[in-house]
């Protein structure tokens, strides 16, 4: 039997949510994953309409250019709820956002029925905005908070769209044991809910891959004894990029810096979620007053700057922070350096050319400033 990449846990969704240990008892070794890796399918765009809208700024000049040369780029679009008084109450995002069209508001002739298309944000704390009781409706604004004019209303045009449906997960050459070796052997069609985890060369725990029910297996053309499962995965796939990062983690931990560096943006960002799954919780501060060397030299990305600064806090593979709030608390202590430190940044040019204005990402300048507000003196070298 080849070395297994992946460990069956059982999985009790109930218990994990209570923190309760030691429930997890492996049910099988496997050697390999069908099916496992998917990126997330892109963003839905939506169609909305801004009831009653007074269209100011950029987004009155897309408005022109949609109705001169059809749907035309707003970007970023932030309504702001208002409360009866007109104070905002909260926030709402569109993303990648087209101006297709107005129309005359059939409440108010003053005013326009403006159609667009966009992707809501993740980060939206609802999928749609509730306005609160005698709210006059919305302030609109730019990513940057840009005056867009208000509207009254927003209606979401809804579309009919195919359910997309994803293949089952196969897990193969699986060496089952415990309740799952008792389930096949007793012909039972439910074979329970499991965790899958990506293991090392050593069986140590890499990260968790996927979630979901057996619902099937047949011998496996691996080895005699083995089985091939079949997995209905309930959680999320891991990303393409992330076979790249568990195959530099394969042999463990890695020992050396910058091993992240080979990696595209996608991979960056998958390497810093590996690493705050392997990050020792346990492991006091470094003093106050301790200084950190900045290997500035691949800090060509958002990523690459977390996955930078946490070798330099945390050694190789280390975490500290993978965005910016995440940063922030780190900052605060308990993550691996006790503030006040000093951080000497070598090839700091590479970061100030590269980490330009992004949305949700910081700039260069903003960093600096983040940095110096939690008490690190940064020596740009």
């Amino acid at each position: 039997m080849g070395a297994p990449k992946y460990v069956l846990l059982s999985y009790d969704e109930g218990a994990e949510a209570a923190g309760e240990d030691g429930y997890e008892q492996t049910w099988a070794l496997c050697q390999d994953a069908d099916d496992l890796f998917a990126d997330p399918p892109p963003p839905v765009r939506e169609t909305y309409e801004l009831l009653g809208c007074t269209p100011e700024g950029a987004l009155r000049t897309a408005l022109a250019r949609a109705r001169a040369d059809g749907p035309a780029p707003l970007g970023q679009l932030i309504l702001e709820t208002l409360d009866k008084r007109g104070g905002g109450v909260d926030e709402w995002w569109l993303e990648d956002v087209h101006v297709l069209g107005d129309r005359p508001c059939a409440r108010d002739l003053s005013l326009r029925d403006v159609t667009v298309e966009g992707s809501r944000s993740d980060d939206n704390p609802l999928d749609y905005p509730q306005c609160p009781p005698l709210s006059p409706g919305y302030r609109l604004r730019g990513a940057n908070g840009e005056p867009w004019g208000g509207c009254r209303d927003l209606a979401h045009v809804q579309e009919d769209r195919p359910e997309q449906l994803e293949p089952p997960l196969r897990l193969l050459g699986c060496s089952p044991r415990g309740a799952l070796r008792v389930a096949l052997d007793a012909g039972e069609e439910d074979l329970g809910h499991v965790k899958v985890v990506r293991v090392d060369s050593s069986g140590r725990s890499v990260q968790a891959a996927a979630e979901g029910e057996l619902r099937a297996w047949i011998p496996s053309a691996r080895g005699p004894g083995l089985v091939d499962l079949t997995l209905d995965p309930w959680s999320e796939r891991p990303p393409l990029a992330a076979r790249e990062v568990w195959d530099l983690w394969s042999e463990g931990r890695p020992s050396e810096p910058n091993r992240w560096a080979g990696c595209d943006a996608a991979g960056r960002r998958f390497w810093l979620s590996t690493a705050l799954a392997n990050h020792p919780h346990t492991l006091p501060d470094r003093p106050p007053g301790t200084t950190y060397h900045l290997d500035g030299s691949h800090i060509t990305d958002p990523p690459g700057l977390f996955c930078a600064l946490g070798e330099t806090v945390n050694g190789p593979a280390g975490y500290f922070g993978w965005g910016w709030d995440a940063l922030d608390d780190c900052l605060r202590g308990n993550w691996g350096a006790a503030p006040p430190f000093t951080l000497v940044w070598h090839d700091a040019d590479v970061a100030r050319a590269c980490l330009g204005p992004a949305p949700h990402a910081p700039t260069f300048e903003e960093i600096l400033a983040l940095l110096a507000e939690r008490h690190a003196d940064v020596r740009l070298a």
